[in-house]
């Protein structure tokens, strides 16, 4: 199969592309080298080909969906970034790129989309009151935080809520402008699908990690962060008290599920965009990994500082049990194994200045 990977020089989109070619298909990076995500020009994976544009650009983006069988959609700009002024940004290459996409595959007739979800578009995992069950926990007070109490309590009765794990049938509740970006593009993709009768996946990703992860931006993930840090010979400083839940994957585990769910797409049904939780299955605090990590690098212990950034949510882990259900996929790095070689793995260096 003839894949078209959009972003396919970034970290993810990398390692879904050399997981293509061990599998035989043929991918075609699309990927506008923007400086913030590569400050130096990047290796493209060993038997892809390789065409420099952007997906808002249509008549790149036609170009190169030429003689495709399937898109794996990658390209955005991603991380919480520094505030509500970086909107038109993350709107501009998220949504519409996507829409510049779609609006070409439909011309194509190109009709199988694989998409990079995320995990950011359910808000606040899953909560159980024991009182009242299953209850949504409303966005954290900064009064709150401020006086060190980082639980959200029930909206009800104000009780402390047990953290569960959350399937795709969840609420979605975006609350930062990165996560609204990433949910609108599900609804294009749904929209695409219905009107041209195309098949679509959107792999809600949870915590990436792994080699070739960017470092030293505001769009890196907290596994960086850390990373650089105990490179610097300094703690890594852990945000609240280190109690928050994630799922990190390794990225190796993420670029097979996107390799089985495109080879998977033409039994999804028709006319819509199918999302599927892709995490690790075992959920971790942010303290343990930065804990794991400090000790593979034999550097010092982690700094629980209590700061908070408002609007990260507390306890976000995955269900994924349709995708190893109906992927047939099946993660395989163990936390301890990925942290050991993210421990001194090769990280993408900073843009400069």
């Amino acid at each position: 199969m003839r894949v078209l990977v959009t972003g396919g020089a970034g970290f993810i989109g990398s390692h879904i592309v050399t997981a293509l070619a061990a599998e035989g298909h043929e991918p075609l990076v699309l990927d506008a080298l923007l400086p913030a995500a590569h400050p130096r020009t990047p290796e493209i994976p060993a038997g892809a080909g390789f065409r420099h544009g952007d997906v808002r650009d249509a008549e790149q983006v036609r170009a190169a969906l030429r003689g495709v069988d399937a898109v794996c959609h990658q390209a955005a700009m991603v991380g919480l970034g520094s505030g509500v002024h970086d909107a038109p940004g993350y709107v501009s290459c998220n949504d519409l790129g996507t829409a510049v996409l779609l609006a070409a595959m439909a011309e194509a007739g190109v009709r199988r989309l694989l998409l990079a979800g995320s995990m950011v578009v359910y808000g606040e995992g899953r909560y159980d009151c024991p009182e009242h069950g299953p209850v949504r926990a409303a966005p954290r007070r900064a009064a709150d935080l401020d006086a060190g109490r980082f639980e959200p309590p029930c909206p009800r009765c104000g009780a402390p809520l047990r953290p569960g794990l959350v399937a795709e049938d969840a609420p979605t509740d975006p609350r930062n402008v990165y996560a609204a970006t990433k949910l609108a593009q599900e609804h294009l993709a749904g929209a695409w699908a219905r009107a041209t009768g195309g098949r679509a996946v959107a792999l809600r990703y949870h915590n990436v990690y792994g080699p070739g992860m960017p470092r030293d931006t505001p769009y890196a993930g907290v596994a960086s962060f850390f990373r650089s840090a105990l490179a610097r010979g300094e703690a890594p400083r852990v945000y609240e008290d280190g109690g928050q839940r994630r799922d990190f994957v390794h990225v190796t585990d993420v670029a097979a599920a996107n390799v089985t769910a495109l080879t998977g797409l033409d039994t999804r049904a028709a006319g819509a965009c199918t999302p599927y939780n892709i995490g690790s299955g075992s959920p971790r605090t942010v303290g343990e990994l930065a804990a794991a990590l400090a000790s593979a690098t034999g550097g010092p212990p982690p700094l629980t500082t209590g700061e908070y950034r408002l609007g990260d949510v507390r306890h976000i882990t995955a269900d994924s049990a349709a995708a190893f259900r109906d992927l047939a996929w099946t993660p395989r790095v163990p936390f301890a194994a990925g942290v050991a070689e993210f421990a001194t793995a090769r990280l993408r260096e900073p843009a400069a200045g």
